[in-house]
């Protein structure tokens, strides 16, 4: 078995000494470096190119996804995104990531991240689609888009991740609405529904698109499949849904709701 020498990029040292420990388990795997910041990290495969990154995707200044512009094809080496942000998968499917592991690992998933990469590694094209996805990733960052806004600017899939860490990935015009209980969500489309770790709140201020609208303190739907609305005592509403789903609209969201509705028929 090829021993994979590895570089471990995370701005967290906690996070690099957690990681450090766990692969240190692993038969066949030789830690080169582990650096704090990007900045370091290209200084480190300048001097000798591993065979294998784990690497953060936010960090300060410049981000895990400016890392890989450094890499010529016939050299580029694996790459493991690890982050505590499961909004960034998104980004790190399009460049082609052997694997994606949300913090804080577990020593399971990172022994089949380690095992993609022997899987993966003599493959030579996916060397290549690795630096073309990081190309057009660097094309539209010039354009304008930031790395940390290339999710919203999709505006396709909301990524609902499971205990494994893996990720189903649901588009957003298939979801007809969400419900809140505490920090769980559950994502209904007209087929499945979903149920992922997340505040109702920030789903709808910074992931979800505009026709997503809150008619609840724990209630948000997609405007799209609102079919009927009736006035009820005391400013509220009853709304139902293409599905037939009939939901209440509390006095607290009945005026935000009926100007989305008035604006969006006017387009």
């Amino acid at each position: 078995m090829k021993t994979l020498n590895t570089l471990l990029v995370d701005d967290e040292l906690s996070a690099l000494e957690g990681l450090k420990l766990r692969l240190d388990r692993m038969d066949g795997i030789h830690i080169i470096d582990m650096v704090t910041s990007i900045d370091e990290a290209i200084e480190c495969v300048k001097r000798d190119v591993p065979d294998l990154i784990f690497l953060d995707i936010q960090m300060p200044g410049k981000g895990g996804f400016d890392l890989l512009k450094q890499f010529q094809p016939e050299q580029h080496p694996a790459i493991v995104f690890v982050t505590a942000f499961h909004q960034y998968a998104v980004r790190a499917f399009e460049v082609e990531a052997v694997d994606y592991l949300l913090k804080p690992v577990r020593q399971s998933r990172l022994i089949e991240a380690v095992e993609r990469v022997r899987a993966r590694r003599p493959d030579p094209l996916y060397k290549q689609q690795l630096l073309t996805a990081s190309a057009a990733l660097e094309s539209k960052d010039q354009a304008g888009a930031t790395p940390s806004s290339s999710y919203r600017v999709e505006r396709e899939k909301l990524i609902i991740t499971d205990g494994r860490n893996s990720g189903q990935l649901v588009p957003f015009s298939e979801i007809v609405w969400i419900d809140a209980a505490g920090d769980y969500m559950c994502i209904h489309t007209h087929n499945e529904t979903y149920v992922m770790r997340a505040r109702l709140k920030h789903l709808v201020d910074t992931i979800l698109p505009p026709e997503f609208v809150r008619i609840h303190k724990s209630t948000a739907v997609n405007i799209r499949y609102i079919q009927h609305i009736e006035a009820l005592r005391n400013s509220e509403y009853r709304i139902e849904l293409t599905n037939e789903k009939a939901l209440k609209v509390s006095r607290t969201y009945s005026a935000a709701l009926k100007t989305r509705l008035f604006s969006a028929q006017k387009k």
